[in-house]
């Protein structure tokens, strides 16, 4: 997320929370009053992406999270490629020696 779109998640909070001010007083509901309730839905809303942002980032589902496990990915996929048929044999004879209850026939 760059700057700008910051700046425009704000503003657009802002204005949201101008309109529902409106809005309630247009229905009647007394200035006060109005003003309380419109900074209660802001908090509520605010409180709300908090919790989701926290749990994204307990669960580790965040972009640069994601962004990380695909490229350690991508980068032991490339060097698995190139290695020779002879390292490959080595570094799989070195793995089955590493953990010989697996049978190397299985499926996981």
């Amino acid at each position: 997320m760059n700057r700008i779109t910051v700046i425009g998640i704000g503003l657009g909070v802002f204005v949201a929370g101008g309109v529902v001010y409106v809005i309630l007083q247009v229905v009647g509901v007394d200035s006060l009053t109005a003003g309380v309730w419109s900074q209660a839905l802001l908090v509520g809303g605010l409180v709300g992406w908090l919790v989701t942002y926290l749990t994204r980032v307990m669960r580790q589902d965040m972009t640069y999270h994601q962004q990380r496990q695909n490229y350690e990915e991508a980068f032991l996929q490339k060097q698995l490629e190139e290695l020779t048929p002879e390292e490959l044999a080595k570094l799989q004879a070195e793995i089955e020696q590493e953990n010989p209850s697996r049978d190397p026939s299985s499926k996981v």
